[in-house]
């Protein structure tokens, strides 16, 4: 897996988006979101280096995050990468909001956590890469419980001192890196749009997202 990896990064010349290793990077460097106002509460944007989570439940805006930070990254010309555990991401609608597609690796799996896991760690080693979610969202507590504390703490040594933000996704709060943050999303919030109840349509979720945990 890794070697097939690594040729279509270079196939897709997303081997060479950031920084070399060792060299310097400004203190507590951040990537923006593309949400301005969670943008303020993170004091700028998700720590690169370290590893973040989004947590909420299903129609709660959770994706809508992940495809405004693909699109602020993308839009910097930075790589970024989507291991998507139960093949859900819709690359129409993300190109729609602002997605750079070429500049995106989506890699898929059919339900299977740890090879979804797996893909997620090779990536990140792999380097080059501004933003790389692990999307777990539909994957089952039970199974996620299977991963032992320790899975986490590996990940997050990865990136260490890199310029990469790495993100989990999923309905329930997972891991983070002592760095990272955890945001926190609520039951949906529909939107409702019109001058009149009787003129009202449907104007899809609107996501509340509130950063719980942050240091």
């Amino acid at each position: 897996m890794r070697a097939a990896l690594e040729s279509l990064l270079r196939a897709r010349k997303l081997d060479s988006t950031l920084p070399a290793p060792g060299e310097p990077r400004p203190a507590e460097a951040r990537a923006p979101t593309g949400r301005a106002e969670l943008d303020r509460a993170l004091g700028g944007g998700l720590r690169r280096g370290h590893l973040s989570e989004i947590t909420g439940p299903a129609s709660s805006g959770r994706t809508t995050l992940l495809v405004e930070a693909f699109a602020a990254a993308t839009a910097r010309g930075e790589a970024a990468a989507l291991v998507d555990a139960y093949d859900t991401f819709d690359p129409a609608s993300a190109a729609g909001r602002g997605v750079a597609l070429p500049r995106l690796l989506w890699v898929r799996e059919a339900g299977d956590a740890p090879r979804a896991l797996k893909a997620f760690s090779l990536i990140l080693q792999a380097g080059g890469f501004g933003l790389v979610v692990l999307d777990l969202a539909d994957v089952p507590s039970a199974a996620l419980r299977r991963f032992p504390c320790t899975t986490w703490m590996r990940v997050a040594r990865i990136i260490e001192a890199s310029e990469t933000v790495a993100v989990i996704a999923g309905a329930e709060r997972i891991a983070r890196s002592a760095g990272g943050a955890t945001i926190a999303l609520g039951a949906p919030s529909a939107r409702w749009p019109g001058t009149t109840n009787r003129a009202r349509v449907f104007g899809g979720i609107a996501p509340a997202p509130r950063v719980v945990g942050l240091r």
